[in-house]
């Protein structure tokens, strides 16, 4: 709860004080080049205070071996042991979802003895794009 109230009080500081525009600077003398300089490295800061506002924010990552369909009947004969057969083959790749959007795919690896996924494509944010609409 602390860090929603956090959240919350950056972006109202954000709100009352939005990055302002800075004029272009006019060539030819060094106090107007010094100035253009400053004015570049404050918005630098603003863009990476704003970009760490956005970094904080938790996601769902979920790695998915593969689906299956199965009647609630079937569901229910379930126990320890039983095996279900998914809709992918052995050594396929997997799939890597951020908040139930694909955005990876990748292979199994074990790494100190446990599982990994090592990504061998990366979705392209254009692509992303296109599978939203």
């Amino acid at each position: 709860m602390v860090a929603a109230d956090e959240n919350q009080a950056q972006l109202d500081r954000h709100r009352a004080d939005p990055q302002e525009k800075s004029e272009p600077a006019a060539t030819g003398t060094k106090e107007n080049s010094n100035r253009a300089a400053v004015s570049e490295e404050g918005s630098d800061a603003k863009a990476t205070s704003n970009l760490d506002f956005v970094l904080d924010i938790p996601i769902e990552v979920t790695v998915e071996l593969g689906r299956t369909k199965m009647l609630v009947s079937e569901l229910l004969k379930l126990g320890q042991g039983s095996v279900l057969e998914l809709a992918k083959l052995a050594g396929e790749t997997m799939e890597i979802l951020a908040n139930k959007k694909l955005i990876a795919r990748g292979e199994v690896v074990v790494v100190n003895e446990k599982y990994g996924v090592r990504l061998t494509e990366v979705i392209s944010p254009t692509e992303r794009i296109e599978r939203l609409s």
